[in-house]
């Protein structure tokens, strides 16, 4: 199966580069046995970004109100994600309207998971909050299990700190 795991975020805006850091961190992890994409446009970029995949990874900051680190994991594969459950942190076209074009275009992957992580602060810097930072490693960890076993069985959704 082709899998295609995006990390999006803007470089220079704090937290909102943990899915930029989550790619990073996968890439090194799987090589080139997927690819691994760091998107810092637009979501709307993710219908090029995963067409001829049967499924897609996604990685973005979110802003929900959980605790900063939160780690929220969904399958959008057969519903929509649900309204103000995952809200964009700085983009204009938010992850889930992407995600519901594509399913209208029949553009959608077959199977689409997306990881989303709390984010502290968004502001101007190019650090990662220490909450979001210690979020990657278990965040890149948990996509490499998840590309074992995409295949094979469901894939819990949850969230966790």
């Amino acid at each position: 199966m082709s899998v295609v795991v995006v990390g999006l975020g803007n470089a220079y805006r704090g937290d909102d580069a943990v899915g930029l850091a989550v790619a990073a961190a996968v890439r090194a992890r799987v090589g080139s046995e997927v690819s691994v994409i760091p998107c810092e446009e637009e979501p709307s970029r993710l219908l090029d970004a995963w067409s001829g995949s049967a499924a897609a990874v996604i990685v973005d900051a979110v802003v929900s109100g959980a605790e900063p680190g939160t780690i929220h994991r969904l399958d959008a594969s057969e519903e929509p994600i649900p309204a103000g459950t995952l809200r964009s942190s700085t983009h204009a076209f938010s992850l889930g309207e992407t995600i519901e074009i594509a399913r209208a275009l029949g553009r959608l992957p077959r199977r689409v998971l997306v990881y989303g992580i709390e984010a502290a602060d968004v502001a101007a810097g190019e650090q990662l909050s220490p909450a979001v930072a210690g979020a990657v490693d278990r965040v890149a960890d948990a996509i490499v299990h998840d590309l074992e076993r995409l295949t094979s069985e469901e894939i819990p959704c949850t969230s966790e700190r």
